[in-house]
C-alpha cells in the first residue's frame, strides 16, 4: 500500500472517530442534564442549576475537542462521564415512600401446593379519580381450577400506546387481574420522560376487575379491549406464578420502572418468553404496545378462527363495562360477545 493512500485512510479514520466522539459528547450532554434534572438532590432550582452546569461543561468540552483537538478535553470528559455514571448507578430504589393510595401495596403471594394466597389484592370502589373507598384484601386461588388468561389493553391518548393488563379466570367465576405499574408517590403523576430517569419505582398490582378495569372504562373513560389468549393450562399456571415471583421479588428488592426496558408490556413479554424458552421474537410492537394485538396474532397467541378486526371489534368492552358498572357479574358482562369466550357461569 502506498504511503499517500495509507495517509488518506488514517485521515478518514480520524474524521470518523472525531465525529463519533462529538456525537457521544452531545448525547451525554443531553442525558446527563436530564439525569441531574430528575435525580439531583435538593429543590428544583438546584436541580436546574446542576443540569445547566453539566450541559455548559459538556458544550465547552465539545468545543475544545472539535475546535482545538484538545487532549485535555478528550481525557477529562470521560472522567466526568464516569463520575456521573457512578453517581447514577448508586441511586437506590425504595419501597419506603409516601405512595399514592392505589399503589400503596405491592401484591405478595404464598404458594401452598395448587393454592396461592395473595395478600393486598386491590378492590377499591371508585367514584371519581380522586374519590374512592380503599380496600386491600387477602384472596386464595386454586391453580388447578385456572381456566383462562385474558389480555386487556387500555388506551388513553395515542393508538400506539396502551397499558397492558393480564386477567386470570377460574372455573368458579373468579377473576384476578395483574398490572405492572409505576409506583408513584402521592404528589407525582405519570411522565414518559421521567420513566427513563428513575422517576418511579415499579410495582405489581393484583386487583378485582371491578376495580382495575372499571376505573379505566367508567371513571377515566379510557378505551379498553379484552382478548382471550391461547395459552395451554401448564403455561397459564407458570405465568400466574411468574407474576407472584416478580411481585415477591419487588417486595424484597425494589426496582425502578423504565419507559422502554421495564414497563407494563416488556415485563410480561419477558415472563412469557421465559415460559416458552425464548421462542418469541423481539418486535417494535412490544414497545408501541397499542399495536400489540397484531404482534400476538402473528405468533398465534389468540384463540384461532378470528381475524384481527373481529377480535378488536368484539373485544371493545368499554360500553359494556359502563353498562355493567358495579354489578356483581361485571366480569361476565364485559366478556359478552368477546371472540373465543364461551358463556361464563353465573356468580
Amino acid at each position: 500500500m502506498s504511503e499517500p493512500v495509507q495517509r488518506r485512510r488514517f485521515h478518514v479514520l480520524g474524521i470518523i472517530i472525531r465525529v463519533l466522539s462529538a456525537l457521544a459528547i452531545l448525547g451525554f450532554a443531553v442525558w446527563g442534564a436530564m439525569a441531574l434534572f430528575y435525580q439531583a438532590p435538593g429543590p428544583a432550582a438546584v436541580k436546574i442549576l446542576l443540569a445547566a452546569l453539566w450541559a455548559i461543561l459538556s458544550l465547552v468540552a465539545l468545543y475544545a475537542y472539535v475546535r482545538w483537538h484538545s487532549r485535555i478535553a478528550a481525557l477529562l470528559y470521560p472522567l466526568m462521564i464516569a463520575a456521573l455514571l457512578f453517581w447514577w448507578n448508586a441511586i437506590p430504589a425504595s419501597n419506603n415512600r409516601d405512595w399514592a393510595d392505589e399503589v400503596a401495596h405491592i401484591v405478595a403471594g404464598v404458594v401452598n401446593g395448587p393454592e396461592v394466597t395473595l395478600a393486598n389484592v386491590r378492590n377499591f370502589d371508585w367514584l371519581s379519580p380522586t374519590d374512592y373507598t380503599v380496600r386491600w384484601e387477602n384472596r386464595t386461588y386454586d391453580l388447578d381450577k385456572l381456566a383462562s388468561v385474558d389480555l386487556l389493553l387500555s388506551y388513553w391518548s395515542s393508538p400506539a400506546i396502551a397499558h397492558t393488563l393480564v386477567s386470570f379466570g377460574f372455573e368458579d367465576g373468579q377473576f384476578v387481574t395483574f398490572s405492572v405499574e409505576i409506583r408513584k408517590e402521592r404528589t407525582e403523576s405519570f411522565s414518559e420522560i421521567g420513566g427513563f430517569f428513575k422517576e418511579f419505582e415499579m410495582s405489581v398490582i393484583a386487583a378485582d376487575e371491578r376495580d382495575i378495569v372499571r376505573v379505566r372504562t367508567n371513571i377515566r373513560k379510557e378505551d379498553v379491549y379484552l382478548y382471550r389468549l391461547n395459552i395451554p393450562k401448564p403455561a397459564r399456571r407458570s405465568l400466574f406464578l411468574s407474576y407472584v415471583d416478580t411481585a415477591n421479588g419487588l417486595n424484597e428488592t425494589p426496582q425502578y420502572y423504565n419507559t422502554i426496558t421495564a414497563n407494563c408490556t416488556t415485563i410480561v413479554f419477558a415472563m412469557i418468553n421465559h415460559i416458552v424458552s425464548g421462542a418469541l421474537p423481539l418486535d417494535y410492537r412490544l414497545i408501541f404496545s397499542g399495536y400489540l394485538p397484531s404482534y400476538i396474532i402473528s405468533v398465534n397467541g389468540f384463540i384461532p378462527g378470528f381475524t384481527l378486526e373481529q377480535l378488536q371489534s368484539g373485544g371493545a368492552i368499554s360500553a359494556r363495562a359502563q353498562a355493567a358498572d358495579k354489578a356483581p357479574d361485571f366480569s361476565r358482562r364485559i366478556r359478552e360477545g368477546v371472540p373465543g369466550i364461551a358463556p361464563l357461569p353465573q356468580p
